[in-house]
């Protein structure tokens, strides 16, 4: 069964190109101009991952994110031109899974599209919980709670979370994490991983200047303490 991708671009141009790629590799694709009919698209159509623009007429692609993450849970992949990192942090703040800049490499494109599908394809129901202590965690849903009560998490911060907790006490280095996360290597300069730790630490009260839940182990990496949560 082909994987439907919906590609929101509005320039004509690039969103043909775009959609004639991932036709020839085997997607089936629908195509949207304006951030409003991406909405309604993805709401009517619910496609497997969304390959978002930035700047759009009606909504940008930051509004669009925002929108549909109160009921849109597969992947987002934001494009964008703009090499500036916050851009880039607000995307994923705002719910998007991953981004690629402009001008698009193919190969590059059909790398991330992969990894990001490869990654909802392995979390079919079965035994995704975890439970440290007053943390638990459930995959199928994608929701946590601490001491009882409900931690709002964006996708990407808890992919990052799940992903150290199902190797609780083990070291994760960046470059893991990132390719596990993005399907790519670790350049030197991705920064994503750590804005979505800094932010898990927040909303899971660890004190970021001595972290004891999730550790920074120097040049190494992260660490996620399974005994450092409390009693349930």
């Amino acid at each position: 069964m082909q994987e439907n991708i919906l590609v929101v671009e509005d320039d004509a141009s690039l969103a043909d190109w775009i959609c004639d790629y991932l036709t020839d590799h085997d997607y089936q694709v629908t195509q949207a101009n304006r951030g409003d009919i991406a909405v309604e698209l993805i709401e009517s159509d619910n496609p497997d991952l969304v390959l978002l623009d930035i700047m759009l007429p009606k909504k940008d692609g930051f509004e669009v994110c925002r929108e549909v993450r109160q009921f849109y849970t597969n992947p987002i992949l934001m494009m964008t031109a703009c090499s500036e990192e916050a851009d880039e942090v607000l995307g994923l703040e705002l719910g998007a899974n991953d981004y690629i800049n402009k001008p698009v490499k193919p190969r590059i494109l059909l790398a991330r599209i992969k990894a990001l599908l490869r990654r909802t394809d392995n979390s079919s129901p079965g035994s995704y919980s975890r439970v440290f202590g007053a943390l638990r965690l459930d995959a199928n849903s994608k929701t946590v709670s601490y001491k009882t009560q409900p931690i709002a998490l964006s996708s990407n911060e808890f992919e990052v979370l799940w992903l150290l907790a199902s190797n609780a006490g083990q070291v994760i280095s960046r470059t893991q994490l990132i390719s596990q996360l993005r399907g790519i290597e670790y350049d030197g300069f991705d920064r994503s991983v750590d804005v979505r730790i800094c932010r898990l630490r927040k909303k899971l009260l660890d004190d970021p200047h001595n972290p004891r839940k999730i550790k920074t182990i120097r040049g190494k990496g992260y660490l996620f303490a399974e005994d450092a949560w409390g009693n349930a």
